[in-house]
């Protein structure tokens, strides 16, 4: 897949999302709530792994109140972060994965922040 962390990449993004967990675990919960960050890093994540990731788990990783991550994962569909597909084998199920476009801005930050130009 074009565009995708690989290796340190992916290794970046979980030292990112463990980071952000870590801050929750020290400062509580409430302060700090970016559900659709937090979706981003997961999807990122996934994609690297070659994993598919469902609706019910994407909501789990957004930290949030499921209607709130249901709201969020809308959003992301309607500015073209993210897709959702129907599992072929079972149509109750979705997968939700980055669209190239978000695929290759994830990328870019992932670099930057690598190279000391952005944080988590």
């Amino acid at each position: 897949m074009a565009g995708k962390p690989q290796g340190s990449g992916a290794a970046l993004v979980r030292q990112i999302i463990r980071c952000r967990r870590l801050r929750v675990q020290l400062f509580g919960e409430g302060l700090f709530a970016d559900p659709a960050w937090d979706m981003l890093l997961d999807l990122a994540l996934a994609r690297a792994a070659r994993k598919h990731v469902s609706i019910t788990g994407l909501c789990l990783a957004s930290g949030v109140p499921t209607t709130t991550a249901l709201r969020w994962i809308r959003l992301l569909e309607q500015v073209g972060l993210v897709l959702r597909e129907e599992d072929p084998t079972d149509r109750r199920r979705s997968h939700i994965m980055l669209t190239e476009q978000a695929a290759d801005a994830m990328t870019r930050y992932l670099a930057a922040v690598a190279q000391g130009g952005g944080e988590g």
